[in-house]
């Protein structure tokens, strides 16, 4: 299985969830805030995946990536911190998280 695979399941599953989330539950996600939270996760995304691969703390086998790189970091990484920034507040909004309105 390659990580392309891989991150594209996760993403399948984030936004199944999200959509689940968005018909069941009161609107009032606010997209700037997401948007926020996901720069700042891919910024630090790039900084320290970076970080890692050029200290050698772990390698990617060319067979099981994409081959775009965003420095030393596959484009398959920055999967995991989108679908974080879309699966996290679809199950809180589903789960009853605290609601401030």
């Amino acid at each position: 299985m390659t990580y392309l695979l891989l991150a594209l399941a996760f993403l399948a599953v984030a936004a199944t969830v999200a959509v689940v989330a968005r018909r069941s539950t009161k609107p009032g996600v606010s997209w700037r805030a997401l948007a926020l939270a996901a720069v700042a996760l891919l910024i630090l995304t790039t900084v320290f995946d970076n970080l890692m691969i050029a200290s050698g703390l772990f390698a990617y086998s060319d067979a099981h990536i994409s081959g775009l790189r965003v420095g030393l970091a596959p484009v398959e990484d920055f999967s995991y911190p989108l679908a974080a920034v879309v699966l996290l507040p679809a199950l809180w909004s589903l789960f009853g998280g605290r609601d401030d309105r």
